[in-house]
């Protein structure tokens, strides 16, 4: 009776524990924020010559950790690892050019869209085709873990999808031949062809809308309110504007959304 007694008990205590906890206030706590990036999709996250992680991604959670008052700390994901880490609790949020979708937000939580881009493709040079529609019995590379590949074979389903898990693998084949084409956002497609020295062109027609948001731990609606305040005061104060410049050349054409006060 007794040890049945202490099983209830502790039980309970987890229960209570797991209905009162705050990511929020355990960031402080800690003093750090861990921030997801992605390593190799530029201008949003990426190694530069120094050896150090740089990008618009990297800059908007130190900016959100700046008004958390804490440090940041910065852990490598990918498409196909950015979930499992928040649900896991190695990153405390995940800024990894993540397109908000319904079916995502059943295993996390987003903030407001901070970024918003459409899915296009990346080509040789000498390419001829100038739509997406030419591509059928192609090979059209994505990224495991991205929605672009299931994107892709919905409005063309005679492409075959060649998936990689990382960026540079794609490229490297597209440069060397093995595949046609990459399918990902418009904004990297056209960061890589101003990059590649002539070897490489942007089919610029959208075949989809993808608003990023951050990734969070579900049930934290301190961090999660957080986070979209921080968003909205860095569009107040013109940080977002000034960062948006600093890695993108232009203003931005569509502002996150702010709530009245």
């Amino acid at each position: 009776m007794f040890t049945k007694l202490i099983i209830v008990l502790c039980s309970f205590f987890i229960f209570t524990n797991a209905l009162v906890a705050d990511k929020l206030a355990d960031i402080k706590k800690a003093g750090v924020l861990v921030g997801g990036i992605k390593y190799d999709f530029k201008p949003f996250g990426f190694i530069n010559k120094s050896g150090s992680i740089v990008g618009f991604d990297v800059d908007l959670l130190k900016y959100i950790a700046k008004k958390m008052q804490v440090g940041v700390k910065f852990k490598q994901v990918t498409s196909k690892t950015r979930i499992p880490m928040i649900v896991s609790g190695e990153v405390d949020l995940a800024a990894a050019s993540m397109t908000h979708k319904n079916k995502r937000d059943n295993v996390i939580d987003f903030s407001i869209s901070y970024f918003f881009d459409g899915q296009a493709m990346l080509v040789r040079s000498d390419e001829k085709k100038t739509s997406y529609r030419d591509f059928e019995n192609k090979k059209v590379a994505a990224i495991q873990g991205a929605t672009s590949g299931n994107n892709f074979k919905k409005v063309q389903p005679k492409a075959k999808i060649v998936y990689y898990q990382e960026y540079p693998q794609a490229v490297l084949s597209l440069l060397r031949g093995k595949v046609d084409a990459i399918t990902t956002d418009l904004v990297w497609c056209v960061t890589q062809a101003q990059d590649s020295r002539g070897k490489l062109k942007v089919l610029r027609e959208t075949i989809s809308y993808e608003p990023y948001g951050i990734g969070m731990s579900e049930n934290e609606s301190n961090l999660r309110d957080f986070v979209n305040f921080a968003i909205q005061d860095a569009v107040r104060d013109g940080s977002y504007e000034k960062l948006y410049m600093k890695w993108f050349g232009k203003k931005p054409e569509k502002l996150p959304e702010v709530w009245p006060n």
